[in-house]
């Protein structure tokens, strides 16, 4: 089987998922999008309104942002592959509930050993919290984890993680952009440092 029909298989197994409640209120699931063979995956924390009705990460004012963020930085959404911790819009976009994260990241899980990124870039608390408690980091929040790159190894693979701001929260506060694409210029001098 390729890669590609394997991230067909997970994509399915989102879309037809009822494993927590969230499938209850979501119109779509959104699996995730992107080049399956890039060195670079995005993980945000899950769908928004417009996500849930497009079935498409990123797509709303916040997926502007990003989108915005990465040409600056020299990258597109199409060198990328970008995901969520959660695959359904948590009614009202509330945050996802600890049973729900638990619930839905083995998909990511598996689409991170499928894809196999050399840097992750975790936009939030919860997606950075996530992954840097996979390889033995506990963090106290986004603002202190930010800006610093961890190290670190799952399966058999190593990555770097990158952790910060998630699109939306630079959207409340014009201050964090700044921060976005500091994070993001760090990823492409990283990527530039770290070439096979």
């Amino acid at each position: 089987m390729s890669k590609r029909d394997l991230m067909d298989l997970i994509d399915n197994e989102v879309r037809g998922c009822r494993k927590c409640r969230l499938w209850k209120t979501r119109k779509t699931a959104v699996p995730g999008e992107g080049n399956i063979n890039s060195d670079v995956i995005f993980i945000g924390e899950g769908p928004g309104y417009w996500e849930d009705v497009k079935g498409r990460p990123f797509v709303g004012a916040a997926g502007n942002l990003l989108d915005e963020t990465l040409l600056k930085t020299g990258f597109s959404r199409g060198d990328v592959y970008i995901t969520n911790i959660v695959k359904c819009r948590p009614p009202a976009n509330r945050d996802p509930h600890p049973d729900e994260i638990e619930s839905c990241t083995p998909y990511l899980d598996r689409q991170l050993e499928l894809i196999k990124p050399r840097f992750i870039v975790t936009l939030g608390r919860h997606s950075a919290s996530y992954i840097l408690s996979k390889i033995g980091y506990d963090i106290r929040g986004i603002t202190r984890a930010r800006g610093r790159i961890y190290e670190g190894e799952l399966r058999g693979f190593n990555f770097r993680v990158i952790p910060t701001f998630h699109p939306a929260a630079a959207l409340y506060n014009v201050k964090l952009k700044d921060y976005l694409e500091r994070d993001f210029q760090l990823l492409k001098r990283e990527l530039a440092d770290n070439r096979h």
